[in-house]
């Protein structure tokens, strides 16, 4: 690893975050220079708004994740950095998400396959609208083609009497770093960022009056269903800069949520995070 590599750590000032105490430990096990950025609550909400506007979507699991990217990004040109290296593509190739272990070798072969032909990072978007340049080594055409190639059983696998994803990958650097992070559970960027507690703080910040008579107004007038206040306060950024769903795109294929475009095999909107549509 070369000398002054910087490596940056994002975590939300005023939610719970497991990534920090991770970052710090790698960053001094590797002698990396770490950046911490201790986002408040006003540099969260700046982000959504931002994020939304390069992403176009209101989708709250994406938003809530990608956030995090938006501000990784930020922090890291701030630094002087004009790019970065991301794992994107690492869990969708070898298997890494936990709903994985729970699926058999046939399913989740067919499962992966799904996803290789529909897998999309945001991590490109927010780079472009950044000016900073990323690098994504999992996602070379070499690496890619050679982690598809991977037999399932060696993705996900028992080791010590625990079943992991990612275990050929795991197994291949567990004496390069250090057991803790080889062998860490698979923990979503908005639980180690602590993003993930925006839903509960949303569902305190607005009146529940608000959220009905909104929840109400959009439905009938953009034929958006919104499940949570979450949803209903990235919406309304969304609505800010783009139209409805409904009247964007040409495929016959709709979410029966937001009326977003979906693909015709696909199960999921990115529009609004609806599953299974």
């Amino acid at each position: 690893m070369k000398k002054n590599t910087k490596a940056i750590a994002v975590v939300a000032k005023d939610f719970p975050a497991s990534d920090l105490l991770y970052s710090q430990f790698v960053a001094k096990e590797f002698g990396l220079k770490l950046y911490i950025k201790n986002a408040t609550i006003e540099d969260l909400m700046y982000s959504i708004e931002e994020t939304i506007k390069i992403l176009k979507n209101f989708n709250h699991i994406e938003i809530r994740n990608s956030i995090v990217l938006y501000l990784v990004i930020k922090t890291a040109k701030e630094n002087g950095c004009t790019s970065i290296i991301t794992g994107d593509g690492c869990d969708e190739l070898f298997a890494g998400y936990s709903f994985f272990l729970r699926k058999k070798s046939t399913e989740l072969q067919k499962d992966l396959e799904r996803i290789w032909k529909i897998m999309h990072f945001p991590t490109q978007q927010i780079g472009l609208a950044l000016g900073v340049g990323i690098e994504s080594p999992f996602l070379n055409e070499k690496v890619s083609n050679y982690a598809k190639s991977i037999p399932v059983d060696l993705k996900v696998h028992e080791e010590n009497d625990k079943k992991y994803g990612k275990w050929v990958l795991r197994k291949a650097f567990e004496h390069i770093i250090p057991q803790s992070i080889a062998w860490r559970d698979k923990s979503p960027m908005q639980d180690g960022s602590g993003t993930n507690s925006l839903t509960t703080f949303f569902e305190n910040s607005i009146k529940d009056e608000t959220f009905e008579s909104k929840a109400k107004l959009y439905l009938e007038k953009d034929k958006v269903k919104l499940n949570s206040k979450e949803s209903l306060y990235y919406y309304e950024f969304y609505r800010k800069y783009f139209d409805p769903p409904y009247l964007l795109g040409s495929s016959k294929y709709r979410c029966p949520e937001c009326q977003g475009e979906i693909e015709s095999d696909s199960h999921f909107c990115r529009m609004c995070g609806s599953f299974p549509v």
